[in-house]
């Protein structure tokens, strides 16, 4: 009972947290590059990359950074271990950017993320890539998981060729509700971070896929 009820302040605390987590835009949202189709073929291994983060990448890393820091600090020292561990673990800020990064490079001759379009338009970058990427973690209000990520890709002259994406959504049982040990909770918790890699992974195969056609 004290696991429970130490475990539920933990989550109505991260639950102040994500309040104002906003959802995932669709295609045409916190893009200000026109959806024009350009050809999959302008897509090559030989080219130099500019990253633009899309509003809504920078507010969910927001959103990742004070759920993660919560995870690390909220009810300290009063709950078990092995569940603020599997809430640090599965909160980590960075993992999806630095795995996202890491794809494009693999993909790419070069890579640079810029602040804004009109820096990275003085760069002349080969393609334009604009990254988008929305987690949604558990909460008292909210079991449902989420992870997608996309990269929309653009030619130089900023026409619309293609993207990359990957997306995986889950239920989580309720970690507060039923009785059970320290060990069966974080591995409800963890599962978080299953979703993030799964949906990671997807965008894996979807971006060598993109290459593949071009």
């Amino acid at each position: 009972m004290r696991t429970l009820i130490l475990l539920g302040l933990m989550v109505l605390t991260l639950g102040t947290v994500a309040l104002d987590n906003a959802a995932i835009a669709d295609d045409s949202t916190n893009s200000h590059l026109l959806p024009i189709v350009g050809s999959v073929d302008s897509l090559q291994r030989a080219q130099s990359v500019g990253v633009l983060l899309s509003d809504n990448t920078r507010d969910n890393l927001s959103y990742l950074e004070r759920y993660h820091d919560m995870a690390l600090n909220g009810a300290k020292d009063a709950l078990d271990e092995r569940i603020r561990r599997a809430f640090v673990n599965s909160s980590d800020p960075e993992l999806a950017i630095d795995w996202l990064m890491s794809s494009l490079q693999g993909a790419f001759l070069s890579v640079t993320v810029y602040d804004n379009l009109d820096a990275l338009l003085q760069a002349h970058p080969d393609v334009v890539v604009m990254l988008d990427a929305h987690n949604q973690l558990l909460t008292q209000r909210n079991d449902q998981v989420e992870a997608q990520f996309v990269a929309r890709f653009y030619d130089a002259n900023l026409q619309y060729i293609a993207k990359a994406e990957g997306s995986v959504h889950k239920q989580v049982p309720s970690v507060w509700v039923h009785d059970q040990a320290a060990p069966q909770i974080a591995a409800q918790i963890e599962q978080q971070q299953d979703v993030q890699l799964d949906a990671l992974k997807q965008f894996d195969e979807s971006l060598k896929a993109l290459i593949r056609a071009g």
